[in-house]
């Protein structure tokens, strides 16, 4: 076993470079010169990453189901056993971007009845608030290009309460807490074991790995550690020209693997482990009582570490293999491991790999990239951020770096059935047999790579947003890939997510290219433009489909706002009508401005693009009137609500004071004196709509003078006096705002829940500030009162750009009723502030997200972990939802840069 390699753990440390010396010389910033490389072609550097998924049982693509049951047809218990159909998946896990091979850590500590191979949760079907993960790892760092990168888990030494984890939640409703793997006692004491995994990169195509294991507990242990390695499973499926199969060799220490595409690669651990072999198909005998194509199937490593079972090759060959370390570390002692994966020859390759290097210029690499990290990052985080707020973004940013997975689905291919097989009848007119077209093979950035290890639209975008602050180029592929023929649906529908492509997520693509152009210093047109083309097609879908009574004001549907009105908006309405909401307009009302900034910026460059700018300033006059002439706006109450419209033309506003009504305040922008010099056909357009069209005067006329001294227009669907009565609702604590950003829900609600009578039944929706207890929208749809990142983040762009149009000169009671005035910009600064506020430490040293768990607010070994929950308590800002979920909770990451430059 190799001596402990110790890391720099400070910027002042950035001075080592890759020989292993330190010097003055040393490159200025080697990470951004890695990006430039990827970016340009040169190298490859975002060829390998952490695009393995932490889990692909239960989903959508692995469920061949009759009534699309995905969480019953392929369970955890299968997992270990059955070889995955489209992906797979591993813990700190990483693969090439196409996935020809895997790699991923396996641990035992000799207790459970099984290897920890993939984190165990609950399925949709079983937790009391839906998916629930019940493991504790943590993403620490990576850097862009993975060149850096650091994992982190808590694995008991006890054996791990499956069982009991099953049991207790199995009892508890959606009136009760979820039972946590911390409650089950587990961790007392400290006996756990302390994983943590880094990685460096010596090449786009050579990794070196440093597995860490720290016995926390006061007595001696064993842990077994097996890293893995594998092939993706392509030829069992009957595909033609997909039936060579790869091949795996165990040689001493050391794993070699033969791939006709990939070429020659080299797996090497210092140390004696011992190769074991098997094959990665699966084992049919133990899951259906029937024969297998492999006598060492899936699970024969799994078998023979914890029973001793001959299920692994004997000649040490196979498709999949790991090299297993059994590892005596004395109480509060620590051992490691080094490991290099190598590509070591293109195909054929006919001569054995070389030795990796686990000396020297290993260490030298690791010491190096770790540096380089440290530099990098001190060059995206302002120094004015403190320490702590520091130590958030950068888990935050390693937390989308990390979601980054490869994603493989063929709809048609799926729907179809393999060669050999027929699916479900049911299946040509089930889940998504409307987007045969779509084929994805693309490392996408997910939302988490446990809940929700596929791809969401509406999440996509704005992770976006905090990708772009570490690496534009990603940042803008992303925003594209969705508008690809091969995802956009040809009626110009963008899909939503995986269990559901047809759904109806918000339209913020167009919000989020704009956000990244600028980031990215707002030059690249091509990529705008590209954007632009595409995004026509979709704008046009949501008002051919959307605008039933071709009046402006949009449907839509839940619109990611889940369970936030009193019934399903995604379902049958309980009475016939149509429910035209206010936020499913007023995101038209915003798509439509996004869309004239962007033609405007492209008109200056191509006047033939100035029609388009025209064309959407015309519809977004259209959209924000008619939310006033439709009756959206409620002037006694300063509010938008949805309004249901009965068949018989009554109209029923839905006075639910939610987030839906403010998320018109989103739909403004300012039309600068140079703009419409530069674009006199737009100017004139706007003269016209005043002079003969006075009624848009209200959303289009207003002007005053600019920071610049001439005169600039707002556009906004919330004119200068709704804005100040509508800000009064969202800043007054007894309604929106708490001490932690903004709710979903008014607390209002608390104590005068909403209620309607409809078709004889009753539908209602109270401020719930935690897990939502109606089962609505199903799964754990929570939209009755926490606080959501994406939403307060529009909310807090808009005051800023609301704030650049009145400057000083607008100011409003903030909170409301304490009698002192704010401008817009120090609201948001301050609101900014308040969602900073839920990771960082208070005074007494802790961390609103962990609530009332003591371990993870005071435990030195815990207390800096950072997760990045999906959504937040209304009251308290406890984390709620899915725990590892970074996604769109990584705009804590903006909000810091924003705030702190």
């Amino acid at each position: 076993m190799a001596a402990v390699v110790k890391y720099p753990g400070d910027v002042k440390d950035v001075d080592v470079i890759t020989d292993g010396s330190s010097s003055d010389a040393s490159p200025p910033d080697a990470e951004r010169l890695r990006l430039a490389q990827a970016d340009s072609g040169e190298q490859d550097w975002r060829a390998w990453g952490p695009y393995l998924s932490e889990r692909a049982w239960g989903t959508v693509r692995e469920d061949y189901s009759e009534h699309g049951t995905a969480w019953d047809y392929f369970p955890h218990d299968h997992a270990r056993s059955r070889a995955y159909r489209w992906n797979e998946d591993g813990m700190a896990g990483v693969c090439d971007d196409r996935q020809t091979f895997a790699f991923a850590l396996a641990l035992w500590n000799g207790k459970d009845p099984i290897l920890k191979e993939r984190m165990f949760g609950l399925g949709g079907d079983s937790g009391n608030h839906g998916e629930d993960a019940k493991e504790y790892w943590w993403y620490l760092d990576s850097t862009p290009t993975h060149s850096w990168m650091r994992w982190r888990y808590h694995y008991p030494q006890a054996a791990f309460p499956y069982d009991e984890l099953v049991a207790v939640n199995a009892l508890r409703g959606r009136d009760d807490t979820e039972y946590e793997l911390v409650d089950t006692g587990i961790f007392d004491d400290d006996r756990y074991w302390a994983v943590t995994v880094d990685y460096a990169k010596a090449s786009p195509t050579d990794l070196c790995m440093v597995v860490t294991v720290e016995n926390r507990g006061d007595r001696a242990a064993t842990l077994h550690v097996l890293p893995t390695l594998w092939f993706r499973n392509t030829w069992a499926w009957g595909l033609p020209g997909g039936d060579r199969i790869p091949r795996l060799t165990g040689q001493g220490t050391r794993l070699v693997g033969e791939h006709r595409v990939l070429g020659q690669l080299l797996l090497e651990g210092d140390g004696g482990p011992v190769p074991l072999l098997c094959d990665n198909d699966t084992n049919a005998e133990r899951l259906w009582g029937l024969a297998g194509r492999s006598k060492y199937p899936k699970d024969g490593i799994n078998d023979h570490v914890v029973n001793g079972a001959a299920t692994v090759n004997p000649d040490r060959e196979g498709t999949k293999g790991a090299l297993h370390y059994v590892l005596d570390v004395p109480a509060g002692g620590q051992r490691q491991i080094r490991l290099r994966l190598t590509r070591t020859a293109s195909p054929p390759a006919t001569a054995p790999p070389p030795p990796a290097d686990l000396s020297a210029g290993f260490e030298a690499v690791v010491w190096a990239r770790r540096a380089e990290a440290n530099r990098y990052f001190a060059g995206v985080i302002p120094p004015t951020a403190t320490p702590d707020e520091a130590l958030v973004a950068r888990q935050a940013i390693a937390g989308l770096m990390w979601g980054k997975q490869f994603y493989h689905f063929d709809v048609k291919r799926w729907l179809d059935g393999d060669p050999g097989s027929t699916p479900p009848a049911g299946r040509r007119h089930g889940r998504n047999s409307a987007w045969w077209h779509m084929t994805s093979f693309d490392v996408i950035s997910m939302p988490d790579p446990w809940e929700y290890p596929w791809y969401a639209a509406w999440d996509l975008a704005f992770h976006c947003v905090t990708i772009a602050r570490v690496d534009p180029g990603f940042a803008k592929e992303q925003i594209l890939l969705l508008l690809r023929e091969w995802y956009l649906h040809p009626n110009g529908q963008i899909p939503a997510y995986e269990w559901a492509f047809g759904d109806v997520n918000p339209p913020v693509h167009a919000w989020a290219a704009l956000k990244v152009f600028e980031i990215d210093g707002g030059r690249d047109y091509e990529f705008l433009a590209r954007v632009m083309h595409k995004l026509l097609l979709n704008f046009t879908w949501w008002v051919n489909r959307k605008d039933t009574g071709g009046n402006n004001v949009f449907e839509g549907g839940f619109l990611g706002l889940d369970n936030v009105g009193p019934f399903d908006r995604s379902a049958a309405l309980p009475v016939a009508g149509v429910l035209e909401q206010s936020d499913g307009t007023g995101w038209m009302g915003m798509y439509a401005l996004n869309m004239l900034d962007m033609a405007i910026v492209l008109a200056e460059h191509d006047r033939t693009w100035v029609d388009t700018a025209t064309k959407f300033f015309e519809h977004f006059a259209y959209i924000a009137a008619a939310a006033y002439e439709q009756g959206l706006w409620d002037d006694e109450d300063a509010f938008f609500y949805d309004v249901l419209r009965l068949a018989d033309g009554t109209k029923v506003p839905l006075k639910v004071r939610s987030v839906v009504g403010l998320l018109p305040l989103a739909a403004t922008t300012r039309l600068t004196a140079r703009t419409l010099h530069h674009l006199p056909e737009l100017g004139a357009r706007l003269r016209w709509f005043l002079t003969n069209r006075p009624e848009y005067a209200q959303v289009i006329g207003t002007r005053r003078l600019g920071p610049d001294g001439r005169q600039q227009r707002l556009l906004s669907m919330v004119g200068p006096e709704q804005v100040v009565r509508l800000l009064a609702r969202m800043l007054d604590p007894d309604e929106f705002l708490s001490d932690f950003g903004l709710r979903t829900l008014s607390r209002a609600h608390l104590d005068k829940p909403f209620s309607v009578t409809l078709g004889g039944q009753e539908f209602s929706v109270g401020y719930e500030p935690a897990e939502s207890t109606s089962g609505l929208f199903g799964g754990n749809s929570n939209w009755r009162g926490p606080i959501w990142m994406p939403t307060n983040f529009l909310l807090i762009s808009a005051l800023r750009d609301y704030a650049a149009f009145f400057g000083d000169d607008l100011q409003v009671e903030y909170p409301t009723r304490s009698g002192v005035k704010r401008t817009l910009d120090e609201i948001a600064d301050d609101l900014s502030a308040r969602l900073i506020a839920l990771f960082t430490q208070d005074d007494w040293g802790r961390r609103p997200i962990y609530g009332a768990a003591q371990m993870f607010q005071t435990h030195p070994d815990w207390r800096d972990l950072i997760a990045f929950p999906e959504y937040f308590h209304g009251d308290n800002g406890a984390g709620l939802g899915a725990w590892h979920q970074t996604g769109w909770t990584a705009l804590v990451a903006d909000l810091i840069l924003t705030l702190r430059r």
